[in-house]
């Protein structure tokens, strides 16, 4: 992506074009790997869940390609919404990227994957990498709205909300 964006003179950030179309491609995607079964070794655990589905093996197992289709579709709905409002470039894919690998770290823990490492499956640890590279704007966006800081013209700004009291001067 970035060296087409190089190549057509594409200076600005365009992941913010991608959030939605990605998650709408994760759900279609995941519906794919519940159809195929066992085979692709996406399917849950053993679980003794009203909703654990037989893949033709007789164990009723997490349908977790079933609950990242719920997950993505949730993310794509709330990044929507999202758009509708003002927001700092990237911040959407950004959001889309915390959302999805926080969501996949927990998820992955429903899987019989391999653990490497304290526990910790390959994609887990890479999870975990993922939302280290990004803890700086979720702990932004954490912030009450009175001690964000936004980038103007290259300083930072602190943005503070002044309210009128009735007979008080500010």
């Amino acid at each position: 992506m970035e060296i087409a964006k190089r190549l057509l003179g594409i200076t600005r950030r365009t992941g913010d074009l991608f959030a939605v179309p990605l998650c709408a491609g994760i759900a279609i995607g995941r519906i794919g790997c519940f159809l195929t079964g066992l085979d692709d070794h996406t399917s849950g655990v053993v679980t003794s869940l009203a909703w654990g589905v037989n893949f033709g093996d007789g164990i009723a197992r997490h349908p977790t390609q079933l609950y990242e289709v719920l997950f993505a579709l949730a993310l794509g709905g709330f990044l929507w919404r999202r758009m509708q409002r003002p927001f700092d470039s990237g911040d959407l894919f950004k959001m889309f990227m915390v959302a999805y690998f926080g969501f996949r770290l927990l998820c992955d823990f429903l899987k019989p994957e391999v653990r490497v490492l304290f526990g910790l499956s390959s994609i887990q640890w890479a999870c975990l990498a993922m939302l280290c590279y990004y803890s700086s704007d979720w702990t932004r966006w954490l912030k009450p709205s009175e001690q964000r800081t936004t980038a103007i013209s290259g300083r930072s700004t602190s943005v503070s909300l002044i309210t009128e009291i009735p007979g008080e001067e500010i």
